[in-house]
């Protein structure tokens, strides 16, 4: 794998938007959290074009990532909002000059396309965290959240117990393998394509939002009829906001989740703060990671170098 190198005060970081249009106030309120950190921050020259659902076109947003991507003055690339959109334009991205220039890249959500597809065209880490428009510039943004950047100015390994939430076991064991992963309706968005996601051996974190109990119960089948589930070494089931059913009767999220790993030969476990939630846990992906239900521990290894 390909280890970004560490942000360093007077670094200076990349905003663009590569999927939906941000709100310009809320990412201009954001930029102060990085300036307190000692970073310089610099838009991208497109961040302010809309169209409909996308900010700008697909080869504004595609411009954008290629210049912060280019300019070896940028060491992070760290991301407005999620959204939609990064699907449109990840077949056209210049992955051998990803591969020349590697750096930070942050955020989640509809960032899981881009996640997934760098990971595999080019090895390098990536990390799955808040983004400015949508999560730092709200006036509850969190100490904690805020405190998980500082993973990128020192190698440091995570760890997650029940400490910080409640976890719950739907298969019990330990493993050790990479960690993948992220939103699930854009993990499943990318099967039938290059961009497949590999869960091979790998430790995969799910989370997503706005997904009522059928919907999940659907993608995971989908990840089940594919062999996605049954090739993976364990599960991190992170935050399913926003999911009560609007249709009785539904089964619930829980009854879903049995469906589909209570049977599963690996340990699975549910409450992790990780996606469209506060507070958010960082975690880079790509990483080596371990999970004990025996302990209820997931331990992330450091995203940079």
């Amino acid at each position: 794998m390909i280890f970004p190198n560490r942000l360093k005060k007077g670094d200076t970081i990349g905003v663009i938007a590569p999927a939906g249009p941000p709100n310009i106030e809320k990412v201009k309120k954001a930029i102060p959290f990085f300036e307190q950190m000692g970073l310089h921050v610099k838009l991208g020259r497109n961040i302010r074009e809309v169209r409909g659902y996308l900010a700008g076109s697909d080869e504004d947003r595609l411009e954008d990532f290629h210049d912060m991507i280019a300019d070896r003055k940028i060491k992070a690339i760290i991301f407005a909002r999620g959204g939609y959109g990064t699907g449109r334009i990840v077949d056209k991205m210049d992955f051998e000059q990803i591969k020349k220039n590697p750096k930070i890249i942050w955020g989640y959500s509809d960032i899981t396309y881009l996640h997934t597809a760098i990971r595999q065209k080019t090895n390098l880490i990536t990390f799955h965290g808040p983004m400015l428009a949508s999560d730092i510039a709200k006036d509850d943004f969190d100490d904690f959240t805020g405190h998980l950047f500082q993973q990128l100015f020192e190698p440091t390994e995570l760890y997650y117990t029940e400490k910080l939430s409640a976890l719950k076991e739907y298969a019990s064991g330990s493993a050790e393998g990479q960690l993948v992963g992220g939103n699930l309706s854009l993990l499943v968005s990318t099967l039938g394509t290059p961009y497949e996601i590999d869960t091979i051996d790998k430790l995969v974190l799910l989370e997503d939002i706005g997904e009522e109990p059928y919907r999940v119960d659907s993608m995971l089948n989908q990840l089940r009829l594919s062999g996605k589930l049954s090739q993976a070494a364990g599960f991190i089931l992170g935050d399913f906001a926003e999911a009560e059913p609007k249709v009785e009767p539904s089964l619930t999220m829980h009854e879903v989740f049995e469906d589909y790993f209570t049977d599963f030969d690996g340990p699975v476990l549910s409450g992790f703060k990780i996606g469209h939630c506060s507070p958010h846990f960082s975690v880079p992906l790509g990483v080596n990671a371990k999970v004990s239900t025996e302990d209820k521990a997931f331990v992330i290894a450091p995203g940079v170098k």
